[in-house]
């Protein structure tokens, strides 16, 4: 995993048994990769990456539960597709900060570059695919 994340779960995230439930989850996962992708691809010039991406697909398995106990988890995402019309996100998070917690959640996202302008999907330049490897790495998974 070449990029690391820290997300602080809050306690409205929890559902009646104390865990993040699905759809925060899903949050979190969102809130590790847009600092990367909006963030530090517009800091790079990359200024038509963070006009639009949307999500095409996901995937969410569980391990086991992650608790919100007013600290973060560490989420660890990777490059595992990348094509001119998509890229996928792997994501492993850790029920705590350190990666010696154990991984609770695997996850990916599908992603498609889009122009707001014209509300149709666009194909990823050279730059930003350069900035997505080198952001994320590649894995082997």
């Amino acid at each position: 995993m070449a990029h690391r994340a820290l997300v602080r779960p809050r306690w409205s995230d929890m559902d009646v048994y104390g865990h993040v439930n699905h759809a925060n989850m899903v949050t979190l996962l969102e809130e590790a990769r847009v600092p990367l992708l909006f963030g530090e691809s517009a800091a790079a010039g990359l200024t038509e990456l963070a006009k639009g991406i949307v999500v095409v697909r996901l995937q969410v398995d569980y391990r086991a539960p992650v608790v919100a106990r007013n600290t973060d988890v560490l989420v660890e995402m990777s490059l595992t597709e990348l094509r001119y019309s998509y890229f996928t996100i792997g994501y492993r998070v850790h029920a705590g900060p350190d990666e010696a917690d154990k991984v609770a959640v695997t996850a990916e996202t599908k992603l498609a570059p889009y122009d707001v302008t014209t509300e149709r999907p666009r194909r990823l330049t050279e730059d930003e695919r350069d900035f997505l490897r080198r952001g994320l790495g590649e894995s082997d998974a």
